[in-house]
């Protein structure tokens, strides 16, 4: 009797959190996404490229040539856009066991297909380096093909959610996170409700092959950039939106702090040319993640709730799908918001990546890349 009052009772709470998301999608609920001073709702008007046949282009490249932008996508490939009217082409794969993968969208086969998160290309070689969440960090040489396993462990710790790269050419290392050690890629809604602290920040020596953690006890480690001049890393950390900042030369070297304060959840971050730093917000964060992160009661509640994980994800995203992008300078001061405030064109975005006066604009969960004039 006592079990089934207590279902009865989350049944009937899920109801009412379901009829508040329904109200927040007008944009006025208590659980709708919050404004932020000062932003511009410009990304309605991007244009869009399509995927064919994929989905997912969560990590955007140009090679040594300019050429791409280069893509990962959820079943294991990574494509180069060749412009119209040539379109996408496969350029690689994390995974040589390709016989199952074969839908666009398929999270229970993420572990065999792989799962290319952040790529980043090396300038002086033209090897593409990619943080693959199930396979750890590989590297595919410029005519593309099966990449090859570089690390899968660090300390004596296998990898289990490998997320994001940045390399240091002249210091021949690559630095990277291990977002949690308690949950993969497909598990990453829980793994923020849950407020897991187990990502790793780490450096890749390449010359010795050694790979050793800077950082522990992150809280979703994702994006990770590298100052235009060297002397620091950036490091997302998702469930507390900050972004940390790790000295790397100076008087501070070895030392981090907070380097920016968010008004959501950041997934990558990527410096333009002139070392500001662009960061995707995958949402805003509204009430109804304030609460499940910061009220213990709540989110025992929430994760006893009998609704489906996409209807979790509207809950905690605000019912609206919007997309956020910030620019911050190198000292960590926010100069520019741009959004899509009802997810007109854009929504869900996880990296901002500035070329020739364009922002080219990647999701982990839809099936095309966004195109902004700036």
């Amino acid at each position: 009797m006592t079990m089934m009052i207590i279902t009865v009772f989350l049944t009937v709470i899920a109801a009412v959190l379901a009829i508040l998301v329904k109200n927040s999608q007008t944009g006025s609920g208590i659980f709708a996404p919050p404004e932020i001073s000062g932003s511009r709702d410009v990304f309605p008007s991007a244009k869009v490229v399509n995927l064919t046949g994929a989905s997912g282009p969560e990590s955007i490249a140009f090679d040594p040539a300019g050429e791409g932008p280069y893509v990962g996508v959820s079943d294991g490939r990574i494509l180069k856009w060749r412009g119209e009217p040539l379109g996408w082409s496969d350029f690689a794969h994390t995974s040589s066991n390709r016989q199952e993968c074969v839908r666009p969208f398929a999270p229970e086969l993420e572990h065999v297909c792989g799962r290319p998160l952040g790529l980043r290309f090396d300038k002086k070689t033209g090897d593409l380096y990619i943080a693959d969440a199930y396979f750890g960090l590989l590297v595919v040489g410029p005519a593309g093909g099966s990449a090859k396993p570089l690390v899968t462990e660090a300390e004596g710790q296998p990898f289990r959610f490998t997320n994001d790269l940045d390399i240091d050419e002249q210091e021949d290392v690559i630095y990277f996170t291990d977002t949690s050690a308690r949950f993969q890629r497909r598990q990453f809604l829980a793994a923020v409700l849950n407020v897991d602290k187990t990502g790793r920040f780490i450096k890749y020596d390449r010359s010795s092959k050694k790979a050793t953690v800077l950082l522990q006890g992150l809280a979703f480690a994702n994006g990770v950039a590298l100052s235009k001049d060297r002397s620091f890393v950036l490091v997302v950390e998702t469930t507390t939106c900050k972004i940390l900042r790790l000295w790397l030369s100076g008087p501070n070297a070895g030392t981090h702090q907070v380097f920016a304060e968010l008004p959501g959840f950041p997934d990558n971050i990527r410096r333009n040319s002139n070392g500001e730093f662009w960061v995707a917000l995958h949402s805003k964060k509204g009430l109804f993640a304030k609460l499940s992160l910061t009220q213990t009661w709540f989110r025992d509640l929430v994760l006893r709730l009998p609704i489906s994980p996409q209807r979790l994800h509207s809950l905690f995203t605000g019912g609206i799908p919007h997309a956020t992008a910030i620019k911050l300078s190198e000292s960590g001061k926010v100069l520019e918001v741009l959004e899509d405030k009802e997810g007109k064109t854009l929504r869900f975005i996880s990296e901002v990546e500035e070329k020739d006066g364009k922002l080219w604009i990647g999701s982990v969960l839809v099936p095309f890349l966004g195109v902004y004039d700036l």
